[in-house]
């Protein structure tokens, strides 16, 4: 089984953080997201990553340091407006290396809780299979894509909703799925006119005549896409704990709640709470609350709540 990972977005709604890097690649729990992915996949499974132009060399760097191989392909987009698109993007890669495996198909921003073991194991050969995490609360289920399931039999899928007023299930459709060689033809005709509707394809199949299966699963599942689900996303794997990553160093300072400070970074006489620091930052003299620091940046005397700060950020108040 191939794995293709598609981390092509610009992520506008995570600027600055996501203006030079791709969201995939931002880090959770002092590693980038898509790096929980990646550790979670059996060894023998070639792993390949999709992305766009202005983000290729981030991961060709972080690609670099991986334990394990990864392809990278990378789509001559600079801008959303000229984006092959998800589906168009598998189905080039599909294509060109003339893929006629199963393939697991992964969502790089997304953090999946469960057991990919469970998930793989729960694959029936030629039946295309997805992940639905079940909210358990018709409300929230509402602002997603939902998966109803027949009620004779919840492994099997009978249809989808996206974004439901009145949503008849509190399934709701993930980032993970697997897509069958059987299905690959019917996958290519129909990204051909709908390059950009990757959740569709399940669609597709059902009006096919394929059979879709569902897994069902509880544990956490965390879609990254904006400053709250990102602080909320770090909050539920680190923990009430603060991690500093190599060559920091916290010093008369106090820390408390989820704090990540990466790697080369100096945090003095400071108050740190529920934040994210990245690489290379001197904090002096703070008081943080509900932040996000990118790297390099230089702060002294300031008091900031719920902010996100661009790379290179200088602020000294005294």
């Amino acid at each position: 089984m191939q794995t293709f990972i598609l981390a092509g977005g610009f992520a506008t709604r995570l600027w600055p953080l996501t203006e030079k890097r791709a969201k995939p690649l931002l880090p959770l729990a002092g590693r980038p997201i898509v790096e929980h992915l990646i550790t979670a996949l059996p060894t023998e499974f070639p792993v390949t990553i999709s992305t766009n132009a202005a983000f290729a060399q981030g991961f060709q760097s972080w690609i670099a340091q991986l334990q394990r191989p990864v392809s990278l392909v990378v789509e001559e987009s600079k801008s959303d407006r000229q984006k092959t698109g998800a589906l168009g993007a598998l189905a080039e890669w599909i294509t060109k290396e003339q893929i006629t495996e199963d393939i697991l198909l992964l969502t790089g921003d997304n953090y999946l809780g469960f057991s990919m073991k469970d998930f793989l194991s729960a694959y029936r050969t030629g039946i295309p299979l997805l992940a639905a995490h079940d909210l358990k609360n018709l409300s929230k289920a509402s602002l997603f894509g939902t998966v109803i399931t027949d009620p004779a039999d919840a492994a099997l899928v009978k249809g989808f909703e996206e974004k439901p007023i009145n949503p008849q299930t509190t399934l709701v459709s993930t980032g993970c799925s697997v897509i069958p060689k059987e299905t690959i033809p019917v996958l290519l005709q129909f990204a051909a006119s709908h390059p950009d509707n990757i959740g569709g394809i399940f669609e597709e199949f059902l009006r096919k005549g394929i059979p879709v299966r569902c897994f069902t699963f509880t544990e956490p599942w965390l879609d990254i896409g904006s400053f709250d689900s990102y602080l909320a996303a770090h909050r539920l794997l680190v923990g009430e704990k603060t991690l500093v990553a190599d060559g920091s160093h916290v010093i008369d300072s106090v820390c408390q709640g989820s704090v990540a400070i990466g790697k080369g970074s100096r945090i003095e006489k400071s108050e740190i709470s529920d934040c994210i620091i990245f690489d290379d930052c001197e904090i002096t003299d703070c008081n943080l609350s509900d932040c996000v620091i990118d790297n390099h940046c230089r702060l002294t005397g300031v008091d900031l709540t719920g902010k996100m700060l661009r790379e290179g950020t200088v602020l000294r108040l005294t």
